[in-house]
């Protein structure tokens, strides 16, 4: 059940360089709108049918992430108005977003999805897959994207150790990256792991930007 008192306790906790994805996937409109009354603006939707509902119904200030997985043929539903893609993970759904973004006369912001946790059912690029992309020709090719940092979703366990080492990981990489200026349409600013069971140790480890949506509204 949603509780705005336990948002404003959660957005107290955080750092200053933290930033909130609420996520509100499945949620109705009345329970975002609550949030957004508390001065929320960003929001995070897995589903591009979902998004694109709660796009046309709420306030035109709110900045809208997809954070789930998404299918090439969906992009051009969310190209118009999506803020950030959450998870990214093939050259071919970055030549789709570029594509529609292009139709837009836009440039989408993206991040990469990297594949951190030990479980076949997430999605995501490896580190190799993620640098090669990169520096390939086909992606340098693209001038309507911009890659502005990695995201990531640990291994679904109560072993903080594991949690712990996969951040790590993912941070590490993030700071390769970002030091790498020979990479183009990347601007690396941002790692978004960190969810409403593993936020804190997130952000510990270099998270500044965390998807928390359970622990605003209520379990689905």
């Amino acid at each position: 059940m949603l509780n705005t008192s336990i948002y404003f306790e959660i957005k107290k906790t955080l750092p200053p360089k933290v930033t909130l994805v609420a996520v509100s996937k499945t949620k109705p409109v009345d329970d975002i709108l609550s949030i957004y009354q508390c001065g929320q603006r960003i929001f995070g939707e897995n589903k591009v049918q979902e998004l694109c509902s709660k796009f046309e119904s709420m306030p035109k200030d709110i900045e809208w992430h997809l954070i789930g997985h998404l299918q090439s043929n969906k992009v051009k539903y969310i190209a118009p108005f999506v803020a950030l893609i959450h998870a990214v993970d093939s050259l071919k759904l970055l030549q789709e977003i570029n594509k529609q973004a292009q139709k837009n006369k836009r440039v989408i912001n993206c991040l990469l999805q990297i594949y951190i946790a030990k479980e076949e059912s997430k999605f995501g690029l490896d580190v190799d897959e993620a640098i090669s992309i990169l520096h390939s020709p086909e992606f340098i090719a693209l001038e309507h994207i911009n890659i502005v940092g990695l995201m990531g979703m640990a291994t679904n366990t109560d072993d903080q150790s594991i949690v712990k080492k996969e951040f790590t990981q993912l941070e590490n990489f993030y700071q390769e990256l970002k030091k790498d200026n020979t990479i183009a349409h990347c601007n690396f600013s941002i790692l978004s792991m960190g969810m409403s069971n593993d936020y804190s140790l997130a952000i510990d480890c270099g998270s500044n930007m965390v998807r928390i949506g359970s622990s605003i509204f209520g379990n689905r």
